[in-house]
């Protein structure tokens, strides 16, 4: 089967969604398909392990307390043309298909099947893609072209639903169990018997960090033998949370900046803790995956994309967002308790290996199936209507 797997954002800067495609790619490779990644980058990226098309130039823009970086041009119809007349694909799945620029004008004009996976998540009124550029009029017109619709979680289905009504199939995101392995090296600078707190996100206001530095600060004082390791990406932010460690003078508190992705199983494997204090707008938890793979308990905020993941008191402690005392106290509670952290992160391991990437692939091709034999026949298709399930897999795998 040939299929696109489209990303509206920068795929020189990968991120959740970018890294949810490049693992279904590898995967269908795997599997024996023809697979080709479009999506707009701002530099000349290494594509290795993936066919790539580039589609427009990205740029940051802020919003609502995040960056985004994707497409804004009114000159992509060209090259969509020229690359779906090209390459004929089976299969089309946009991923935030309604993100301007390129999912939507891809959408446009696309005249095979069309898969959409909504990823996000977040309450209130959409500052979200619906009510950009794009008009309410043509979000009318476009999401009839969608053939079947994917949600990461419930949290994402129920925001996008308000949207783009129809039937959802709920498919997580995955994780690469070999990455992601409780057999990777420590990081050899923090292994001095300090118990590490790790947090992994980007440095903005909807991670939560600052609850966390307020919570770490109470946990200091009972555990002066610990430390809370910081990971992720934030320039402005960074300096404002550099700024409230040093007046507060809370010591032990370190601020690595981004990793690499190979390099990140071993700062989970560091960790005695992972805390994930975001405030709201998640559809998902991977990075509690990713900390549960890896083996370590989890701290983090009972919200709906979290607890879909996780149970309280099984693999973690889910506490209410933007409650220092409560985040504190739960830190504590595994701090004080080497046993409940070891049990509690065994109960991770085996939680994650239910969202095995090539189990979740396997549920997206079967997807696919699903949606190709629901379509009328074409004289230009495969004929897939005239073939079994069994038989189809037999042809691509």
């Amino acid at each position: 089967m040939k299929i696109a797997l489209v990303s509206p954002y920068d795929f020189a800067y990968p991120g959740g969604v970018v890294n949810h495609i490049l693992a279904l790619n590898n995967q269908f490779n795997k599997m024996g398909h023809d697979v080709r990644i479009i999506a707009p980058a701002s530099k000349e990226v290494d594509d290795a392990g993936c066919k790539f098309v580039a589609i427009g130039k990205a740029r940051p823009i802020p919003v609502r307390g995040t960056t985004i970086r994707i497409a804004i041009s009114l000159r992509l119809a060209s090259r969509i043309k020229e690359v779906l007349a090209k390459e004929k694909f089976d299969i089309i799945h946009l991923h935030e298909p309604f993100m301007p620029m390129l999912c939507s004008a891809i959408l446009r004009f696309s005249d095979t099947i069309n898969i959409g996976t909504f990823h996000a998540a977040r309450g209130g009124k959409p500052g979200y893609y619906w009510g950009w550029p794009i008009s309410t009029y043509m979000l009318h017109r476009r999401r009839k072209k969608l053939n079947g619709k994917i949600a990461v979680s419930r949290p994402a289905r129920d925001f996008a639903i308000r949207y783009v009504p129809g039937e959802y199939d709920i498919i997580p995101n995955g994780i690469d169990l070999g990455h992601f392995s409780s057999n990777v090296l420590p990081i050899d600078e923090f292994c001095d018997g300090k118990l590490n707190i790790l947090f992994v996100g980007r440095l903005e206001k909807r991670k939560g960090l600052d609850y966390l530095l307020k919570a770490y600060r109470r946990v200091k004082r009972e555990f002066p033998e610990s430390r809370l390791i910081v990971v992720g990406p934030g320039t402005r932010f960074r300096r404002k949370y550099e700024r409230q460690v040093s007046k507060q003078n809370i010591a032990d508190v370190v601020f690595v900046g981004n990793v690499s992705y190979e390099e990140l199983p071993r700062y989970y494997k560091t960790a005695d803790i992972f805390c994930s204090p975001a405030i709201g707008q998640e559809s998902f938890g991977i990075v509690l995956l990713e900390a549960m793979a890896v083996g370590k308990p989890v701290v983090a905020s009972n919200i709906e994309g979290y607890a879909g993941v996780m149970t309280d008191g099984l693999e973690g402690l889910l506490v209410p967002p933007k409650k220092e005392v409560e985040l504190a106290g739960a830190l504590m509670k595994l701090m004080s308790d080497n046993l409940l952290r070891r049990q509690m992160g065994s109960r991770g391991i085996e939680t994650a290996r239910q969202y095995d990437w090539e189990k979740v692939a396997c549920r997206v091709y079967d997807y696919y199936v699903k949606i190709i034999k629901e379509m009328p026949y074409r004289k230009d298709s495969l004929e897939y209507e005239t073939m079994s399930a069994p038989v189809q897999r037999r042809q691509y795998l």
